[in-house]
């Protein structure tokens, strides 16, 4: 006898689920505010970022993609030279950067993310304790970036031109 595998990824399961009703009011309010065609839609993202935080908390060890997305007053001394400064102490994690200077002397930041969900946590933990920083939000991930570089080797180690 055949045992079967996990559902193929397009295979749907219910869930019935009770809420208050200011809850549910509110759901729907988010649901018409942001024009997403269904409960099960925006339920679903709802689940799907509470996992994969889940996810990045549970096994810190395991490699995940994200972002940090960071608002600071510039005016505060060396705001950016500190950031800078711990962001290459974690070169092997940032991919990339954008900023972009806001109103009132603000200035907004993405940092784009992958490696282990320790050491992006601990980046987002020390960019939080700069002082200036006024937000600071770390989303992460399962989906991984492909190798941006992949060296093609021969049988012998010799890096093929």
């Amino acid at each position: 006898m055949k045992t079967q595998g996990p559902a193929p990824l397009t295979a749907l399961a219910r869930l019935s689920i009770s809420l208050p009703a200011a809850l549910m009011r509110k759901l729907d309010a988010m649901l018409h505010e942001r024009q997403i065609a269904t409960r099960s839609q925006l339920i679903a993202e709802l689940i799907s970022n509470a996992v994969a935080e889940h996810e990045a908390l549970a096994h810190p060890d395991a490699i995940f993609a994200g972002t940090i997305t960071l608002v600071y007053r510039a005016d505060r001394g060396r705001v950016r030279t500190q950031l800078a400064q711990i962001e290459s102490e974690f070169l092997k994690e940032v991919i990339s950067a954008q900023h972009v200077f806001l109103e009132d002397d603000q200035s907004l930041e993405v940092l784009l993310l992958q490696g282990p969900a320790w050491r992006l946590r601990a980046l987002a933990d020390a960019l939080r304790m700069v002082r200036g920083v006024q937000q600071l939000d770390l989303v992460t991930t399962t989906a991984l970036l492909p190798p941006l570089h992949e060296q093609e080797r021969t049988a012998n180690g010799k890096r093929l031109q």
